[in-house]
């Protein structure tokens, strides 16, 4: 038995993995068989949703416990489009004065890890600003773009390796030798943020194969799974032609599905590291990603059907994800259908830690602790909010939305148009009953806008430069 009487804690983010992309969570092409085992062990959350719909924004959440509105970070950093509202100014850095979940960990006798993705801001605000005592390839950059993509050496500022070594091979091979060095008197924090299944699209040949041989086996090789959508309407540089939306309707893509089954082998190797060195009973592990599937652009990898769209929008395949929570032997496994998001990560393993509540850090948090450990049913939140003042890459416009029990609201900015559905009976968000359910639109947007006036939401205006030029 360990000398302490606090559980480590492996955080463990993926980076675009849609909420159809495990096993366990309804995929029959890709094949997650460590996921798999390590979700059924604990509790899998059928609405769990990130923050946002694009990266920096939901990480900035989980670190500060706070919506991204209110942190100030609402889009990628770095990102910028206009169209026929001018885009919002956001911060481009997680502002040190938030008292990070690695900060708080760290005062509370934990060494703390991060390995992978950061975009956050670059110094001074990398990780070892922000409570981690060792940063492993954590930079300002969203992904591993380069002339190398995800084979070494790398295009990460101080991490580099040989040629041909694989990222997320790495990446795991880091943590790992983290776990085996670390300092046996005292718990761990283990960040995990793999830059996988970030584009660009980049997988073990062998793999990849694999799968291209399974797609042939199931018949998709012969059926495009691509159907072509709409213009983008954006106010694009002369000469610049307007992209078109590519929606991708099921599971197909080779190199994806050989990046993900890279990604289950690696979480199972570092399972297999924590139970040598006799810990597993003593860690527990949270999985989740920073926003839903790339389904409608840059090669449109994956699929989220029966949830409509992906990442970069405001619909259910922009925001759900794939999340558990595994503690063996501490949790018992179960599903919960309550509406959980990234804000509640932070205070939920101050709970399981023991530690003190930051309720003036994590104000936008619920502690899923009473969910986990069977003393309660539901939390005691009436509202989830979103804020997405911006034009995505993937095609969605700016809005907001707002989730109550199983109805959803989405504020289209652009026209000032609502849409309400009712995610129990329709998670396609098929049929929009805003015009038949008034007094649901106005409950819902009062709440949204009364949550905006408090966070300082900024609000796109419209674009006097707009109609745009387009391309011939």
């Amino acid at each position: 038995m360990p000398r302490w009487s606090k559980p480590n804690i492996v955080l463990i983010l993926i980076d675009d993995l849609g909420a159809r992309d495990l096993g366990c969570f309804g995929s029959s092409f890709y094949e997650t068989p460590n996921l798999d085992r390590l979700a059924e062990a604990g509790v899998r959350f059928d609405r769990a949703y990130a923050s946002a719909p694009v990266c920096s924004p939901t990480r900035a959440a989980i670190m500060s416990g706070k919506y991204p509105a209110r942190v100030g970070i609402t889009q990628w950093i770095g990102g910028h489009l206009d169209g026929r509202l001018l885009d919002v100014p956001y911060l481009h850095h997680l502002p040190t004065s938030e008292t990070s979940l690695a900060t708080a960990l760290r005062d509370g006798g934990y060494q703390t890890w991060h390995v992978g993705k950061w975009h956050l801001g670059d110094k001074p605000y990398l990780p070892e600003n922000h409570g981690f005592d060792i940063n492993i390839a954590g930079r300002h950059q969203g992904s591993p773009n380069g002339p190398n993509g995800y084979w070494g050496p790398y295009n990460i500022p101080g991490y580099t390796g040989p040629a041909g070594e694989y990222l997320t091979d790495r990446i795991t091979r880091d943590a790992v030798e983290l776990l085996q060095r670390r300092d046996t008197q005292r718990p761990f924090f283990l960040n995990l943020w793999h830059y996988a299944v970030h584009t660009p699209l980049q997988a073990p040949p062998e793999l990849v194969d694999k799968y291209k041989d399974k797609a042939k086996r199931l018949g998709l090789d012969r059926i495009d799974p691509i159907q072509p959508g709409e213009l983008m309407e954006l106010a694009l540089p002369d000469g610049q032609k307007p992209r078109q939306i590519m929606r991708r309707m099921f599971q197909s893509h080779p190199i994806y599905a050989a990046m993900i089954e890279n990604l289950d082998a690696n979480i199972g190797r570092l399972v297999d590291a924590i139970a040598a060195e006799g810990e597993l009973e003593n860690t527990i592990f949270v999985f989740t990603s920073d926003n839903g599937g790339l389904a409608t652009s840059e090669g449109s990898p994956t699929c989220n059907h029966p949830l409509a769209e992906g990442k970069g929008w405001c619909y259910e395949g922009g925001n759900r994800v794939c999340q558990f929570i595994t503690w063996h032997g501490k949790i018992r496994p179960g599903f919960c259908d309550e509406n959980v998001t990234s804000t509640d990560i932070y205070p939920t393993l101050l709970d399981a830690a023991a530690l003190p509540a930051r309720p003036e850090q994590h104000i936008d948090g619920k502690s899923l602790w009473p969910l986990l450990n069977r003393t309660a049913e539901t939390l005691d939140r009436d509202f989830i909010f979103w804020h997405y003042p911006h034009y995505s890459n993937q095609g969605g416009r700016p809005g907001a939305a707002v989730v109550s029990g199983d109805f959803k609201l989405i504020w289209h900015f652009e026209d000032d148009r609502c849409e309400l559905f009712d995610l129990k009976n329709d998670v396609s968000e098929s049929r929009n009953l805003a015009p038949t359910h008034p007094e649901v639109v106005g409950r819902l947007k009062g709440s949204l806008e009364s949550w905006q006036r408090d966070a300082r939401a900024a609000i796109p205006r419209p674009n006097p430069a707009w109609p745009a030029k387009t391309a011939d």
